[in-house]
């Protein structure tokens, strides 16, 4: 009686055991998030940040050394070309200048007596030729007198030089003395007041700069110089236009364009003996800009590429891969799990081991093999690597120019299971559930 009782029972069991073993020989390796590849218009940025400057100042250096004996602006103050802005201790400058006019007055002095003692020559030299004709002068004395003429007559010519040469003297210190009078070269706002009344200023000379005194800007045209990576600056040319975030005015967004790229790199070190390499780029921005200062800290994106519907995937989902693919990069199944692979890829015209029907054979060792960005496509439960060509990056997409269609699924994340997938292999979808709470996934994951 029992064994009658046992042989019903043990078959039952060997057939759960049995169809335990089919379902779990059909169950997917991974589970992972998709999404269909859609049309999308992509805007390729470039994120940098710097500081607001103006578009045109002046530094206002000394030309003359010496205190400054007054100061008629202060910080911020508005001034037009040509305005008082402070004056040097003009003392030295005013005695040179008297110097030099007495001199030249000396000189001319010098000149009229030269002059004089220059016709007293002629004449003795005239009266010499006479008494010589009349043989009661020697021909030396004839001699003496027309040397002694021409001594006079250099001499004259001499004072007549001393003069020109003190006159210029005189321009030029008459020039050092309207230095001591410092005006605006330019209308504009005084961004910098450095000095005081009773500081020496101090001039440049050929290696060092002289005092900056202060400086005025014109506050109408701003412009933001932002430091470009050097892996980014090649993306960037004249006339694109940014979008500028001034950290002082955090709810207002300013346009303008590119205007300016500097053709030598910034170079900045962070830390041991590596350097990074920055250029600065310069964003003139459009209007006028209330309250604004120079120095303010910003941060700008410059659209370096756009595209109008074009196909897009996530940034997640291209991965890398040695194409073409090798034995050990495709999965392959037995028994039923086979022939629904097989079904799956021929739908997209792939072979049953995964490879497209028109490459030459993937497990072949002589073939060169390079690293190539690719998808994987998810057909009916089972996934395919496909080559891609990528165009520009959006925030969240590629843009794709070649190997996908409008439609496709594509297999999105998670980046650890991404990154270990085979060609052919057997996953499930995540629903919006599977995806509760990643942060940062754009579109949300394809039901």
């Amino acid at each position: 009686m029992k064994k009658k009782i046992l042989i019903p029972l043990a078959a039952v069991v060997l057939i759960a055991v049995v169809v335990s073993i089919l379902r779990s020989g059909d169950k997917a390796e991974a589970k992972v998030e998709t999404r269909k590849v859609q049309q999308k218009d992509l805007l390729a940025l470039v994120n940098c940040s710097g500081t607001i400057q103006p578009k045109r100042k002046v530094d206002v250096s000394a030309n003359a050394m010496g205190t400054i004996v007054h100061l008629a602006v202060v910080e911020g103050q508005h001034v037009d070309q040509g305005d008082l802005l402070m004056e040097i201790d003009p003392s030295e400058y005013a005695a040179a200048v008297k110097a030099l006019e007495a001199a030249i007055n000396s000189s001319r002095a010098d000149l009229k007596l030269a002059e004089a003692s220059l016709d007293k020559a002629n004449q003795d030299h005239d009266r010499a030729e006479e008494l010589f004709k009349e043989s009661i002068a020697s021909e030396e004395q004839v001699i003496t007198a027309r040397t002694n003429a021409r001594i006079e007559e250099a001499r004259v010519e001499a004072a007549g030089h001393r003069i020109t040469q003190y006159e210029a003297n005189l321009s030029k210190a008459h020039h050092d003395l309207t230095k001591v009078t410092i005006t605006a070269p330019m209308t504009g706002v005084i961004t910098r007041l450095n000095v005081e009344e009773g500081e020496n200023a101090i001039m440049g000379t050929l290696n060092n700069p002289g005092t900056v005194l202060l400086v005025i800007a014109d506050l109408g045209t701003m412009e933001a110089w932002v430091e470009v990576d050097e892996t980014e600056v090649v993306k960037v040319a004249i006339g694109q236009v940014a979008e500028v975030k001034i950290d002082a005015f955090p709810d207002q967004e300013f346009t303008g364009s590119v205007t300016e790229i500097g053709n030598s790199p910034l170079r900045i070190r962070t830390g041991a003996s590596r350097e990074a390499v920055d250029f600065e780029v310069k964003i003139t921005l459009e209007g006028t800009l209330p309250n604004i200062r120079p120095g303010l800290s910003a941060k700008a994106e410059i659209t370096v590429a756009d595209r109008h519907e074009a196909l897009a995937v996530p940034l997640g989902s291209v991965t890398v891969r040695e194409w073409p693919l090798k034995d050990s990069d495709i999965r392959s199944y037995s028994g039923s799990r086979a022939r629904k692979q097989k079904a799956a890829l021929e739908e997209f015209g792939f072979g049953a081991d995964g490879a497209d029907r028109d490459t030459t054979d993937a497990a072949a060792d002589d073939i060169k093999r390079k690293e190539t960005e690719g998808v994987f496509v998810l057909v009916d439960g089972f996934v395919k690597f496909l080559p891609v060509k990528i165009g520009i990056a959006g925030e969240d997409d590629f843009e794709v120019l070649s190997g996908l269609t409008k439609g496709q699924t594509v297999v999105t994340g998670p980046f650890r299971i991404l990154r270990q997938l085979k060609d052919g292999a057997q996953v499930e979808k995540l629903g919006r559930k599977g995806n509760k709470g990643r942060r940062g996934s754009g579109d949300e994951t394809e039901d």
